[in-house]
């Protein structure tokens, strides 16, 4: 009963081990179907990823085009307009076209950039993602074989862990069985002896004796013998469990190392270099980003800088350098006597001076009362140029904020630009403004009408009022009178400076008829320009003052020379801007058009090597 209770129990510590060992090859098949299908998923990634650089490089790459066409169709406008086209050679650029001139610049560069990460996106990334994925299939190729190898020679463990436990049960089977029949030859020799005892009481002999003997010596000889095959039993069971014992601790071993360190190893060559190749694409695309963003700031930031510079009251100036001939104050309008008439000034004789002096009273309480009114249509002009610059500049044209980095990235909800409270209040508000334009342009006539008639009052009050006091000078010293007289002859100009012009005339016309061989304006800023100008940063490029300009040209014009000991008093901007004007004026070039081929060919000829400081004169 009891060896069949043991063999029941050895076979259930079987099962269990072969069940054991199911469970493992199990999991070591599930193990190399995960790693399979983790394989399969990195390279769907990577051909995902790549189509989708892909297609962003295709987009990138339209929307580029579509860039350098919208900045070529308005680049090719400039280009073929003759004004914009000698506009842009003009250095001074006005600050509007500054603008539009960086904004095509800068959509242009916008356009350079995508089309690189176009390039980048399309060739370098999708390129180095196909071989991310070739080295990655192909190592997990040999991953699994690796795999395949350690799992059989985890499973060889197993196995010679299952021998072993068998043939210890086997040895340990036997040496309980030989136990178990050394201890039934005990009880035997035991019985016997008892028997032999009391058989020896009942009976007494020879035969007895010998029959007593022979028994015990057959006893003795059953006893050794079993007591041998237990020995043996015994010997053969240790070994087996130690060696049972051995392949435990080898298979025990062989599991934690294949399940802590193996199965890591393994899964660290399927992952060989993937999240270093998957990063360095990733890093790449996220620099050509970087870059275009980067670009894109600098083109935003220049644009910037150039709407902050938008300046009117430059542009005004540079509107006035650049078109000098059209603003240009005119010449003044001189006193033409009629039939040797030589008197130029306003006569206050007695006979007229009750009349001047009446008109000068006139003139002067005419003039307060149009300077206060001028002064309260300056006051609401100013106000009301504000309130319409101020209209402007709060007109709502700007894009709904977008979220910063880090906000929430959920939609700001905003009304809708076509709703029709929208349109009714940008209506309203584009009424107002115009009504307001219309005001300001009324009030901006009745202020140039106040300026202009005050400007006209008031020189007819200096002129009456110069006339009247030199008038009662004369009256008060009559001693006066000959001189005053003598002061008021005009004194006629040269005839060569009075009839011919000095500016936009012909030079060779005016030397002939002046007799000087160096025009005045020339040789006077020329000797400004050596005394004060030399050291002057931006001579010749920087404009000068236009009002500057014109009275030193109207000087000049006269006769006078406005330079002579001025100790510097001019602007050397002004003075040097006054010598472009002439020149530029003149009918005939100062270089003849027909000379200028020939000129320029002396210049780029090279000077003889044997006399390399002189040049040929032409």
């Amino acid at each position: 009963m009891s060896s069949h209770v043991k063999l029941r129990r050895e076979k259930g510590t079987l099962a269990e081990y072969e069940t054991q060992v199911k469970e493992v090859r199990s999991q070591l098949s599930e193990q190399l179907k995960v790693l399979d299908v983790q394989v399969e998923l990195r390279v769907q990634l990577l051909q995902d990823l790549g189509e989708f650089l892909r297609r962003r490089a295709e987009l990138e790459l339209e929307y580029s085009r579509s860039l350098d066409k919208l900045a070529e169709r308005f680049s090719a406008k400039i280009r073929h307009t003759k004004e914009q086209h000698n506009l842009r050679k003009d250095q001074n650029l006005l600050s509007p076209v500054n603008c539009w001139y960086l904004l095509l610049s800068q959509t242009r560069r916008e356009s350079r950039d995508h089309a690189a990460l176009s390039e980048t996106c399309g060739a370098n990334l999708v390129q180095r993602l196909v071989h991310t994925a070739e080295d990655t299939g192909r190592l997990a190729k040999r991953s699994k074989e690796v795999g395949l190898q350690m799992q059989d020679e985890l499973l060889k463990v197993t196995s010679e862990l299952q021998t072993a436990t068998r043939t210890y049960h086997q040895y340990h089977t036997d040496c309980l069985s030989a136990e178990g029949k050394m201890k039934e030859a005990e009880r035997l020799e035991e019985r016997q002896m008892g028997k032999s005892g009391d058989q020896g009481l009942s009976q007494s002999g020879t035969d007895a004796k010998q029959q007593r003997r022979s028994s015990a010596k057959k006893m003795e000889r059953l006893i050794e013998k079993r007591q041998g095959k237990l020995q043996e039993a015994q010997l053969k069971c240790t070994k087996a469990r130690n060696d049972y014992l051995l392949c435990l601790a080898a298979a025990n071993a062989a599991m934690n190392k294949y399940y802590l360190q193996d199965v890591c190893t393994l899964i660290d060559c399927c992952d060989l270099g993937f999240h270093l190749s998957l990063g360095g694409a990733l890093r790449g695309y996220l620099g050509a980003q970087r870059r275009v963003q980067q670009a894109q700031e600098e083109g935003l930031g220049a644009l910037e800088v150039a709407v902050a510079a938008l300046d009117p009251n430059s542009d005004q100036k540079k509107i006035m350098e650049m078109n000098n001939s059209a603003f240009c104050l005119p010449f003044r309008f001189e006193y033409q006597p009629h039939e040797g008439d030589q008197v130029c000034e306003v006569s206050a004789e007695a006979q007229v001076r009750q009349e001047l002096v009446g008109r000068f009273q006139q003139v002067q309480g005419r003039l307060s009362s149009v300077t206060l009114e001028t002064d309260e249509v300056n006051k609401t002009l100013k106000a009301t140029l504000k309130a319409l610059l101020d209209s402007i500049s709060s007109e709502d044209h700007t894009s709904p904020d977008t979220p910063q980095s880090g906000q929430s990235s959920e939609p700001v909800r905003t009304p809708a630009p076509d709703a029709p409270g929208n349109k009714s209040s940008m209506a309203k508000r584009r009424a107002n403004q115009q009504e307001t334009e219309s005001f300001y342009f009324n009030k901006v006539k009745e202020y140039l009408s106040g300026t202009s008639l005050i400007s006209k009052l008031q020189a007819k009050h200096d002129v009456l009022q110069e006339a009247i006091a030199k008038a009662e000078a004369i009256d008060s010293d009559p001693s006066r009178l000959q001189s005053n007289q003598s002061v008021r002859v005009r004194r006629p100009r040269p005839c060569s400076q009075y009839h011919h012009k000095l500016f936009t005339g012909d030079l060779l016309t005016f030397v002939e008829s002046s007799g000087q061989q160096i025009p005045l304006v020339v040789e006077s800023c020329i000797r400004f320009i050596n005394l004060h100008g030399l050291h002057h940063e931006g001579i010749f490029r920087v404009p000068g003052s236009q009002t500057e300009v014109n009275e030193i040209r109207n000087a000049f014009e006269r006769g006078e020379d406005p330079l002579t000991d001025s100790q510097g008093c001019h602007d050397i901007d002004s003075v040097a801007g006054v010598l472009k004007l002439y020149f530029r004026g003149l009918e005939t070039p100062l270089f003849p058009g027909d000379k200028f081929t020939e000129l320029m060919e002396c210049v780029r000829k090279p000077c003889p090597a044997s006399t390399p400081h002189t040049h040929t004169h032409t």
